[in-house]
């Protein structure tokens, strides 16, 4: 029978519109690149302000360039290098300039060591002379230019080098350094994952001394981890990992005059087992800043050290009941006057201090925490600073004058906002992004915040991603033990009020993150998107403990890390499940790292409200985790035995009823697969049935070839099998 044409015409525009709908995401869709946001990669603003430099990789041909923008109108102005012009090497990872830009140091061939420690084999490009000289034929870690940049300081097997551009003469620093017992320069494993960096070294004003810290690990106990690897045998790596209450390595501070070649020892004061977790030369070249904090790291001093005599002076103290944050805020102005930002009100904020440390003015206050600081305008007296005064889920940028005055607002939309200022802070940079807009890339004037011009967004990946129907990522508050907690919600795209959903709530629940943010999706919120499809409505809750809403908010948790999270997330549950549309007999909950280990507890401590749990490279006992980290928000083991006994899942393995999935990467630095290990044995002793997979060689992310698709196959089958 033949069909009318205007009947066939609405039976196809019907039919496209039910396939469109139909398009579901897979795992392959999601750990494959499906849904890649566009980048500006590496971007960093050129000294005149006027022009900015990005890094661009050309996949096919295999090489790398740093092409040059021009601000305003956005046209590309050249390229500093391109490295298909190069004979020497084909392309490269990335990439530092001098203070005058007419060196850069390029990074080959890099080796990942832990989450930000990497050594490579580097090159120096002089942009003028286009000439290229490999740095050295070892692979070191950390090059860093002098301020004139006549030399390059690095490390090489944990012993400090400084290397003349000019006569290629190198000087061997320190010569004690050796693997497991000394470290120059560089800092240990302890202090690279949770002080967050890594460079213990730093040049003076005018490049004629270096300051670095020494590490003496030699009586930190050593952990050693197996690397099964594909040879017949085995290998296993040893690192020095000092575990809560156990010794850490003695920490000291140096300084090498490069004219008489001499290295002097700095005697902070009488500290004893103490951090020394930031150094920071002044714009004076004879005052060096150091930041020493007490292992309670409730205690911090900011040390001026006078180079030419070594005498030393405390300028600025922070003490608070629980601890103090350490930041990279820290920023000398031209008098030497500082910036400094504090919590000592309740909510972090920034601070003007005279060179002796006398307070000035504070500059920001409310009740709402700077989340990022960007710099000072010299000519204009203007702080540039991010903030939650918009809402905690919320980021906007402002600025702000010197004495607190006149505070301007220069993001105009509400979600996330991120700047990066030309040097001179003419202009800056916006990346925005919301539940509903992947990244945008504008340009704005730095005075009024006025738009000047569109640089990039994700309309592509938009386009693409309507064929997939997918749910909005809806934000809200559920008021739980007397807290308005933030709370993200995706449901099935045909959700019906009328019907019995099951529940996957996810967490991190660490102390000072944030999971429930007014941003776009990341790789984890394609996967709730594809179970929701599946029928599943997925939840998180960020409950006391976790960050941007006050110093209260924040460290209620103190000495007992796993109780206030715990009992959030489970009156969370039980009020979700009070909703019609909730069923409250299928309840999940699932967490990597901190997040496995209240995922654990859950399970455990809270059978009755939650059928099934998935834990991903969880802490099973704080006994087992490091001493920086944990004593942090616990003292030491021997001070609050109860703390870490009570609150560790490790503990309570009696107590499982429910479907249990455990995962760890065996090769994982970071939480130990110990941790897992021990957990599993607790279990198989106290009889208790679960599931559990272990990775081999991988680290805390657990990544590499199809390793995420095939945890995220395993964690989704479990689900449906489960929940």
């Amino acid at each position: 029978m033949r069909i009318p044409k205007f009947v066939l015409t609405l039976f196809l525009v019907g039919t496209s519109a039910i396939f469109a709908q139909e398009k579901q995401v897979t795992l392959e869709d999601i750990w494959r690149g499906t849904f890649s946001q566009e980048r500006l990669e590496s971007l960093k603003s050129l000294n005149n302000g006027t022009e900015y430099i990005v890094l661009n990789q050309d996949r096919k041909a295999g090489s790398s360039s740093i092409d040059v923008y021009d601000y305003k109108s956005g046209e590309k102005k050249g390229s500093l290098l391109n490295s298909s012009d190069l004979s020497e090497l084909s392309g490269f990872q990335s990439y530092e300039l001098s203070q005058d830009e007419n060196m850069i140091l390029l990074a080959t061939d890099v080796d990942q060591i832990y989450r930000h420690s990497s050594k490579g084999i580097f090159y120096i490009y002089d942009v003028k002379s286009k000439e290229l000289k490999k740095l050295s034929e070892n692979k070191v870690q950390e090059p860093t230019f002098s301020p004139d940049n006549s030399k390059v300081a690095y490390v090489f097997e944990n012993n400090l080098f400084v290397k003349d551009l000019a006569s290629g003469k190198e000087t061997q620093i320190t010569t004690d350094g050796k693997k497991n017992e000394v470290i120059n320069g560089i800092t240990d494993w302890v202090y690279e994952e949770e002080f967050a960096f890594v460079r213990g070294f730093d040049w003076n004003a005018d490049g004629t001394k270096v300051a670095f810290l020494r590490f003496d690990e030699i009586d930190v106990p050593e952990f050693s981890m197996d690397i099964i690897g594909k040879d017949l045998y085995p290998t296993a790596t040893t690192f020095k990992y000092p575990k809560a209450g156990e010794a850490n390595a003695i920490v000291s501070l140096h300084m090498y005059d490069l004219a008489t070649a001499k290295t002097s020892d700095i005697n902070l004061g009488d500290y004893e087992d103490f951090y020394i977790p930031r150094i920071k030369w002044t714009n004076n070249p004879d005052v060096l800043s150091v930041q020493v904090l007490n292992r309670h790291q409730n205690d911090l001093d900011l040390i001026f050290v006078n180079a030419k005599t070594n005498e030393v002076k405390v300028v600025l103290n922070e003490k608070d009941s629980a601890y103090v944050d350490v930041t990279d805020n820290l920023t000398f102005l031209a008098d030497n006057s500082f910036i400094w930002t504090s919590e000592k009100d309740g909510y972090n904020h920034i601070y003007h201090y005279d060179k002796n440390g006398k307070l000035l003015n504070r500059i920001t206050k409310g009740d709402w925490e700077v989340t990022n600081y960007y710099g000072f305008n010299p000519k204009s007296k203007r702080i540039y600073f991010q903030s939650t005064e918009n809402g905690s889920v919320n980021r906007d940028v402002y600025s702000i004058k010197t004495d607190g005055s006149k505070k301007t607002r220069l993001t105009q939309k509400t979600g996330t906002n991120n700047a990066d200022f030309s040097a001179d802070f003419t202009y800056f940079i916006n990346t925005y992004n919301s539940t509903s807009t992947p990244n945008e890339y504008t340009l704005h004037d730095a005075k009024s915040g006025k738009l000047v011009r569109k640089i990039k967004d994700n309309s592509e990946l938009l386009e693409l991603e309507k064929a997939f129907d997918f749910s909005p990522k809806e934000l809200s508050t559920i008021e739980i033990n007397g807290n308005n907690l933030n709370m993200w919600t995706i449901k099935p795209s045909d959700f019906d009020a009328t019907k019995k959903y099951p529940l996957l709530m996810y967490q991190y629940s660490g102390p000072g993150s944030q999971t429930v943010s007014n941003s776009y999706f990341g790789a984890n919120d394609y996967w709730y998107q594809m179970l929701a499809d599946l029928g599943y409505i997925i939840v998180s809750v960020d409950g006391r403990g976790t960050g941007f809403k006050g110093a209260a908010f924040k460290k209620v948790t103190q000495n007992e890390l796993g109780k206030f999270e715990l009992e959030d997330q489970i009156a969370a549950a039980k009020k979700l499940g009070e909703l019609e549309y909730i069923d409250s007999e299928r309840i999940g909950i699932w967490g990597w790292s901190f997040g496995g280990f209240m995922s654990t507890n859950a399970i455990l401590k809270a059978n009755d409200v939650f059928k099934m749990a998935i834990a991903v490279a969880p802490v099973s006992s704080w006994r087992f985790y490091d001493t920086i980290y944990t004593e942090r928000y616990m003292t030491t083991p021997q001070e609050n035995a109860s703390g870490y006994d009570e609150n560790s899942p490790i503990n309570h393995v009696d107590k499982l009823k429910g479907n249990y999935l455990l995962v760890h990467g065996s090769g994982d630095d970071n939480v130990h697969v110990q941790n897992s290990m021990r957990l599993i044995e607790a279990l198989v002793q106290a009889n208790k049935q679960f599931d559990w997979a272990i990775y081999p060689d991988r680290n805390h992310g657990i990544y590499g070839g199809n390793t995420r698709l095939h945890l995220y196959t395993k964690m989704t089958n479990f689900i449906k099998e489960n929940l």
